[in-house]
């Protein structure tokens, strides 16, 4: 028998999600119910749809439907250059900015020795083996710049010296930052990256 007892699941479920809390997810759930055939309906077929036919891509990590992601499908993209990013939300944050036209490698997360997480948890040894078998001429890191995405970048660019050229995204003051918002490392980095004007 269906009670409140399943609203209430649905809000706690949702509450789970990244960047909604209960609040949130009440109001996300609320807004559902009363838009049933407008929202509710139409969202529970997708999800059950995506639960069905989503998957990693094989080459390089992305998700998507198919077993190899349009990404590394597209011939135009088979530049010689890899972008190696954390997590698949890193990889869609570089399609939105749309400047880079080659291919990528998603690891997986970052090494940490405190977490446990060595190469073998990542998909390290993937990449190595791209490098090897696409031809590949760069690897760009485009790695979180914590503790743990640089120690990551340091030992991916050990691993593959001498076999590729590397680079690593610039560092430092973001489009519209004012110096007197931006902390000790950001300003740190800025500085170590600067350019002749």
């Amino acid at each position: 028998m269906s009670s409140n007892n399943d609203i209430d699941n649905l809000i706690e479920m949702m509450a789970r999600l990244p960047g909604l809390g209960p609040r949130s997810a009440r109001r996300a759930v609320l807004t559902m119910i009363r838009k049933r055939g407008l929202l509710l309906t139409p969202l529970a077929d997708l999800m059950q749809t995506v639960a069905a036919t989503a998957r990693e891509c094989l080459s390089c990590g992305n998700v998507g439907t198919t077993e190899i992601c349009d990404i590394c499908r597209d011939e135009k993209r088979a530049t010689g250059e890899i972008c190696v990013v954390e997590d698949v939300s890193d990889l869609w944050a570089m399609e939105r900015a749309g400047v880079f036209k080659g291919r990528y490698h998603v690891l997986g997360g970052t090494l940490s020795a405190l977490d446990g997480i060595g190469p073998e948890d990542l998909s390290i040894p993937r990449l190595i083996s791209r490098v090897a078998d696409e031809g590949i001429t760069e690897v760009i890191l485009a790695l979180n710049a914590t503790v743990d995405g640089q120690t990551t970048a340091h030992y991916i660019a050990d691993q593959l010296e001498g076999r590729v050229a590397l680079s690593s995204l610039a560092q430092g003051v973001p489009v519209g930052g004012e110096l007197d918002y931006l902390d000790e490392g950001t300003i740190s980095a800025a500085l170590r990256a600067r350019k002749p004007v």
